[in-house]
């Protein structure tokens, strides 16, 4: 196939693109930045600029693709969350959709496949219970925003498009994502569970996330939501003893709800709740986990 992704050169991205092409598949990465992309992506994958606010050849790209992979947005923890991070936050997910939506179906495009990025942050804090795909959205912040990133995405159903929705939970792999920001406090011996420590983390080992797109890509039954995480959800106390296990450090400082309130504002409140993330609509698919439980995913990841 003929797969354009953007968001290209991103934790996700930039080995998602290097998967699709040893499969065969001709990758079009997206970039704002397509020197650099030319720099960090292998040969065989072609480098395009885009601005999703301006048309371009990307447009074309659009049109004529097999299938689009958007991954695009800026980080949720770039900063915390004002009301112009907000609108950023929002921007860059919401119009970046559109505009994809938009060029294929200028193009009049009726059988594109599009798998939109969202996240696990759509169900909003649940506490202990089970979530799967079938579940209503939040009301906070995150959750107003997925569900709206996720209405862009699913106009291209007007079309005859067949659109997946990957609701993704914090993706752990090397070299970048969470796992840095996690690690970091219990490498200096000032880590600890945030606030309680009993909301869960939905949580994915990147091989199995860019699994599990490949699975959307070449499924042709599989459409709406797909909540793209492992299928045993830790604690963030558990998150927490585990790495500082692995680590071989201690994590006895437990960070208040009150004093990450006060640091990161509203960001806080989407450390402090939880969702226990079932990946339904996967395990009736018939995928099999390479990293099912957080342990063995981590010291697989840290090389111990």
């Amino acid at each position: 196939m003929h797969v354009v992704v953007a968001g290209a050169t991103g934790f996700i991205g930039r080995p998602l693109c290097i998967a699709l092409a040893r499969q065969g598949h001709r990758v079009t990465a997206l970039a704002r930045h397509p020197d650099r992309a030319a720099v960090v992506l292998p040969p065989g994958i072609e480098p395009m600029a885009w601005d999703p606010a301006r048309p371009g050849d990307w447009r074309q790209a659009v049109a004529t693709a097999d299938a689009v992979v958007n991954l695009a947005g800026e980080p949720l923890a770039s900063a915390r969350w004002t009301p112009a991070v907000k609108e950023r936050l929002r921007a860059s997910r919401i119009e970046t959709t559109r505009a994809i939506v938009e060029a294929g179906k200028s193009a009049g495009r009726r059988d594109l496949v599009l798998l939109n990025a969202s996240a696990t942050g759509y169900y909003g804090d649940r506490g202990s219970e089970p979530v799967t795909e079938e579940a209503e959205p939040g009301s906070d912040f995150l959750a107003r925003l997925c569900a709206e990133w996720e209405a862009e995405a699913t106009k291209g159903r007007d079309q005859g498009w067949r659109v997946v929705l990957l609701r993704t939970g914090i993706v752990l792999g090397e070299g970048g994502g969470a796992l840095p920001r996690l690690i970091g406090p219990i490498r200096l011996g000032v880590g600890g569970r945030l606030g309680s420590g009993k909301q869960y983390v939905p949580w994915v080992h990147l091989e199995d996330h860019l699994e599990l797109i490949g699975l959307a890509l070449n499924r042709d039954d599989l459409q709406g939501p797909l909540n793209c995480v492992a299928p045993n959800p830790a604690t963030n106390a558990e998150l927490t003893a585990i790495l500082a296990s692995i680590l071989r450090r201690p994590a006895v400082a437990p960070v208040p709800g009150f004093v990450l309130r006060l640091a990161l504002g509203e960001f806080a409140e989407a450390l402090l709740g939880g969702q226990r993330v079932v990946p339904a609509v996967a395990q009736r698919s018939g995928y099999l986990w390479r990293h099912p439980d957080l342990e063995p995913a981590l010291r697989a990841i840290l090389g111990a």
